[in-house]
């Protein structure tokens, strides 16, 4: 598509420092009660307390009055873009965003480098210049057809509907400059779109199309833009990374020989060796295969004051942290993760690392992230012990069944799980012990590593974007305002296959025959459920979704909980849908005779 140049300008920031006992540390959060955060623009942008978007209504919101959500709503006459008041280095940004039917925008970091926000709901195979992409840069001299270049595609297309609230989490490393040259390029560290990861470590040789300018600095404002679409954008929470990070020197290493299952009293042993070193490893010189401890000594400079965290990984045996002659991880094996206030000043520290068992390679990792200061590595180690796994994936290039157990927020393990998927891209898992849909997915299949990779624990994973529903609870009940579900009464009994591989489920409910069967809709915008009950007169309450809330859309479409999902009412046998309130969840409950079927739209 064809974009005129635009600005990107973000929310201006306040900057707090918050104070809880001993723990000292600063948040920043845009201002979004007024627009004293950005600088001044056009009438095209305003502060509301809510709003919607019609999913079949282009270029459309409706807004409602209050404070918390930042609204652009371009005309003819008013197309602005917009900045912040901030300028920023290095920083990590995350924000919820909603985008109107066919609208388009983007996010610009320094005012320069966009990540793209755009309507691209159903897009099966996304490019550059669809939601989540790194949009390109351009040179009127290259030859037509490559005057764009080095955009780079999200990983796998995990938007949602229009008029759903969609998040985003942007870790952004600036370009370096010396003596007034860049001597490194701007970098996008990692962007997660929906809980998915669809970029890692992007490098930019420059700007991006249709910048506030063209030339590469070490700070600039944050630039949305405002010329294309409806969007509108709420929590935004900025990180920036600003500070002078921890220095180790005057690096000790003292190597022991033996097999330390648990961590000696150093003072009653004399070590084999001892030099000094500029780095702390596990495969220093002089360090045996197996069967041995290091301590490394030295001190450590902390410019910031504050709360800093520390994440240690061992493997082969146990390891330890002390700053300041304190435990801030005490005798750890494998992953310890903890946090100490420090203040300005040099500290002693101390690592100890023991390795005994043979059968794994000598592996030590510290990983540290403190007050303006990102997380880095205070070792040579490029992957922490214990992540050296090869995840196994299941893809499902054809519609695809894998049967598991699958954990969902809250603890709940489901463990008559049906996780079926499809070569749509869009999957769902079937808990066969309650007759519920549990949670759905766009993107990628399984990840059934926790489920393969050595003994197991029988579990898989999604991959994707996913939509839970709930914990797992029985459907059907009788009578309208009973508390009473099927109970003991629910008889599960197993599956089907249609002509493509599909399952249809089949249980009893007080002796009456259901199927359940779930198709995807066109270009994967949902599901559409159909439920058949054998019909003898009685008429079933059946409960299609629990949530925070219920907007009526219209009478046969509901937008439930935070703008999460749209369910359709496509067809009932039965009366009216009702809203209850069961020990303080909500439930759109519907009669049912002999048939439901109802879509998932997100």
């Amino acid at each position: 598509m064809h974009f005129t140049r635009f600005l990107l300008s973000l929310p201006a920031i306040i900057l707090a420092f918050i104070t809880m006992g001993s723990k000292t540390f600063s948040q920043e959060q845009v201002d979004l009660t007024s627009m004293s955060a950005f600088k001044k623009t056009g009438p095209n942008w305003q502060i509301a307390g809510d709003l919607k978007a019609d999913p079949t209504q282009k270029h459309h919101f409706t807004v409602s009055p209050g404070k918390g959500v930042l609204v652009n709503q371009p005309t003819k006459d008013a197309r602005e873009n917009l900045f912040t008041q901030l300028e920023h280095g290095d920083l990590d940004i995350e924000l919820d965003y909603m985008m109107a039917a066919g609208s388009n925008a983007g996010i610009y970091l320094q005012g320069r480098y966009e990540v793209q926000m755009l309507d691209s709901w159903g897009i099966l195979r996304p490019n550059s210049g669809d939601n989540g992409g790194i949009y390109e840069r351009w040179d009127d001299a290259r030859p037509e057809g490559k005057k764009g270049y080095e955009g780079y595609a999200p990983r796998q297309n995990v938007s949602k509907a229009p008029g759903l609230w969609q998040h985003v989490t942007i870790s952004f490393q600036a370009p370096r400059f010396a003596a007034g040259k860049k001597i490194s390029n701007a970098r996008f560290i990692r962007v997660e779109l929906n809980g998915v990861l669809i970029h890692e470590n992007v490098e930019l040789t420059g700007p991006t199309r249709s910048s506030m300018a063209e030339d590469e600095v070490a700070l600039g404002p944050i630039m949305i833009q405002g010329d294309h679409g409806p969007v509108a954008l709420r929590h935004i929470k900025i990180t920036q990374f600003n500070k002078q990070k921890p220095v180790l020197d005057g690096i000790t290493a003292s190597i022991y020989k033996g097999k330390f299952v648990t961590l000696p009293s150093l003072a009653t042993i004399k070590p084999v060796s001892q030099k000094t070193t500029n780095i702390i490893t596990a495969n220093l010189d002089g360090i045996p295969a197996n069967d041995f401890l290091v301590r490394y000594a030295g001190t450590i400079h902390i410019k910031e004051p504050g709360e800093y965290h520390f994440n240690l990984n061992t493997s082969g045996g146990p390891g330890l942290l002390k700053i300041n002659n304190k435990e801030v991880l005490p005798t750890a094996t494998k992953s310890r993760k903890g946090n100490v206030v420090l203040q300005t000043g040099d500290w002693p520290f101390e690592l100890v690392y023991a390795k005994h068992e043979d059968w794994n390679k000598p592996s030590l990792a510290l990983e540290s992230s403190g007050p303006g200061v990102r997380n880095f590595s205070m070792t040579d180690e490029a992957m922490p012990a214990g992540n050296d796994t090869d995840p196994i994936l299941v893809n499902a290039s054809e519609n695809t069944i894998l049967r598991s157990f699958v954990d969902l927020p809250g603890g709940k393990r489901v463990v008559h799980a049906v996780n079926v998927g499809s070569e749509e891209g869009l999957h769902y898992t079937y808990d066969m012990d309650n007759g519920m849909l549990v949670q759905i997915w766009r993107g990628e299949f399984l990840d059934a590593t926790p489920m393969w990779h050595s003994r197991g624990d029988g579990s898989s994973r999604p991959t994707g974007s996913v939509l839970h529903f709930g914990q797992p609870r029985i459907q059907v009940y009788r009578g309208i305002n009973t508390s009473d579900s099927t109970g003991a009464s629910f008889l599960p009994k197993g599956y089907l296959l249609d002509d493509k591989n599909r399952p249809i489920f089949i249980y009893f409910v007080y002796g009456k025959k259901l199927t359940d069967a779930i198709r995807v809709l066109e270009n994967m915008q949902g599901l559409s459920r159909e439920i058949n009950i054998a019909n003898d007169g009685e008429q079933m309450m059946y409960k299609i979704a629990e949530g925070s809330s219920f907007e009526e859309i219209d009478n046969s479409t509901y937008l439930v909980g935070d703008k999460s999902y749209y369910l359709k009412l496509d067809e009932i046998s039965g009366g009216k849908p009702f809203i209850r309130d069961l020990n303080g969840t909500k439930e759109l409950v519907v009669p049912v005779k002999s048939k439901l079927r109802y879509s998932i739209i997100f």
